[in-house]
Formats: C-alpha cells, sequence, structure tokens
C-alpha cells in the first residue's frame, strides 16, 4: 500500500527550483540594493557648524585649497582647522550664533568635531596629492560642491568607479590650472591634447594599485 501520492516525488524538483530562484532574487537585491550606490550616495549628515558651500566656494569664490591645504602635497584633503575659520571670522560676523562652537574651538584650543562625508574603507589606499598631480578635478569625485549648502556624498566611490575612470581617465582630466574650478568645461585645444596625457599617466587597475 502507498502511502504517499506519486505527485510528492516533484516536491524535491519544486523545492530547488524555488531554493534557486529566491536565491537569486536575494542576490540580487543584495547585489544592487546594498551598492554604495544606494547606501552612500547622498549622504549628508548634519554638522556641528552650518558651513555653507554653495557661499563660500560659490558666491565668495573661495578656491579649495584656501581650507583643504594639504591637498596637494598629501594623501588626505584635511579637514580645514579653527585657525584657518578663524583667519576670516576673527572680523566677519563676530557675533553670530552659528559660529559660536568655532570660537569655543580657538578659545580652548580643541578641533571642531567635523563629521566626515566621504569615507573610504580602511583596505583601500587613496591619495588626493597624487590624483591632483594627475589633473584630476575635485569636481569629479566631490560633484558641484559650490552649489551645496550641505555637503552630501554624489559619487558611490566604489571599486567599480574607480576602475572606471582608471580605465579611462580622458573625461576626467583637466588643465592643471583648472583643478578645482567647478564651471570650467573642455575647449576644442584641451580635447586635442587630453589623449597624450591620458598616454602618459596609465593609471594602475591592478589589486596593488589601491590595497596595499
Amino acid at each position: 500500500m502507498q502511502i504517499f501520492p506519486r505527485k510528492l516525488n516533484l516536491l524535491p524538483l519544486v523545492l530547488g527550483a524555488a531554493v534557486f530562484i529566491a536565491g537569486g532574487a536575494v542576490t540580487f537585491v543584495v547585489w544592487y540594493y546594498f551598492s554604495p550606490k544606494n547606501l552612500q550616495v547622498g549622504y549628508a549628515p548634519d554638522q556641528p557648524v552650518p558651513y555653507s558651500h554653495r557661499l563660500h566656494a560659490g558666491e565668495l569664490g573661495l578656491d579649495c585649497r584656501y581650507c583643504h591645504a594639504n591637498v596637494e602635497r598629501s594623501y588626505e584633503a584635511m579637514v580645514p582647522p579653527t585657525q584657518t575659520c578663524m583667519g576670516c571670522h576673527n572680523i566677519v560676523r563676530t557675533d553670530s550664533a552659528r559660529l559660536e562652537p568655532v570660537r569655543q574651538s580657538w578659545q580652548t584650543n580643541q578641533p571642531v568635531a567635523w563629521v566626515r562625508v566621504h569615507k573610504l574603507p580602511d583596505h583601500v589606499f587613496f591619495d588626493h596629492s597624487v590624483h591632483l598631480a594627475a589633473s584630476v578635478g575635485c569636481v569629479t569625485c566631490h560633484g558641484r560642491i559650490d552649489q551645496m549648502d550641505v555637503v552630501r556624498q554624489e559619487q558611490p566611490l566604489s571599486m567599480a568607479w574607480c576602475l572606471d575612470c582608471h580605465r579611462d581617465p580622458g573625461p576626467n582630466l583637466r588643465p592643471p590650472a583648472e583643478i578645482t574650478s567647478m564651471q570650467w568645461e573642455p575647449d576644442e585645444a584641451w580635447t586635442a591634447q587630453v589623449d597624450a596625457r591620458v598616454a602618459a599617466l596609465n593609471p594602475p587597475i591592478h589589486c596593488s594599485g589601491c590595497h596595499r
């Protein structure tokens, strides 16, 4: 006497197909929605002082290197110290309530607790000075900072995104004098010489280029 009906013989096949489809769906969801493009792009934390890049870099025209002074000679761009802020605000808006944390920092010699926006994993090595020396503009990675009241992450900064640039850096290169310019657009003169500059760079695409 047969206890179970014959159609149950298909149960392992049905379960196997269901696990395969569900596994594929979960893998896709994790791969796509848990990527830096979705988890990191748009990150704009609140800062202890409401510093507006739209005002300082946009309307006032401050060069990026005024505050991020190490960017051309160090792997880090450097968060500006309180001394840099007070270079202006010692005489500008000296009674602003929003600048009280800066004045307190100046008086106590304790740094302002700025929240880092662009952060790479510890196993990744990125050198700002090398990229600027190669004529990669600030806007390539950071976007139109001069239009941001609150700084946000514009690009995923993922390995795939970095490799896309290393394989084809031409669109991200510009004349050295225009490195920090937010409005610069390539002209015919630059387009004519960019291929030669790309050939001279030969950016690494092997693992040890960024993982050391």
